[in-house]
């Protein structure tokens, strides 16, 4: 990941959830070259999305509490303070459709729907 997407604010991560991981992988490696990787996450298919050897996203199957959700694409920007955000959310009209959690060896996200509906994640990175 680079610096710049490790700033507050910056678009850092993109992300697939859906029913079909490995027709996904074909699909957009053939539409826009990208190179995938299958991730060593425990208990989980998650595929690392990348471009000329940079990490940019990743591919997952829908988890079981987004059954009868639709396949789609999440973004996350990242944030200093997840669990300060999240509260920032809601005093400003947002809904916390995900509360503050840790992703091991990753950092701590959520995920927001904003007043109008539109959803979007938060993600505070651990520094090593």
């Amino acid at each position: 990941m680079k610096e710049d997407d490790l700033k507050h604010g910056a678009f850092g991560w993109n992300e697939l959830m859906t029913t079909d991981v490995e027709g996904a992988k074909q699909f957009y490696r053939s539409l826009f070259g990208w190179e995938t990787e299958q991730a060593a996450l425990p208990g989980m298919d998650y595929v690392m999305i990348k471009v000329d050897g940079d990490s940019v996203g990743g591919i997952t199957t829908l988890p079981p509490q987004c059954q009868g959700m639709p396949p789609c694409w999440g973004v996350y920007v990242t944030v200093a303070d997840v669990d300060a955000t999240a509260k920032k959310a809601e005093v400003l009209g947002g809904k916390i459709i995900c509360p503050p959690m840790d992703i091991p060896k990753v950092g701590r996200f959520c995920v927001i729907q904003d007043p109008q509906g539109a959803s979007i994640a938060a993600i505070s990175y651990q520094r090593e």
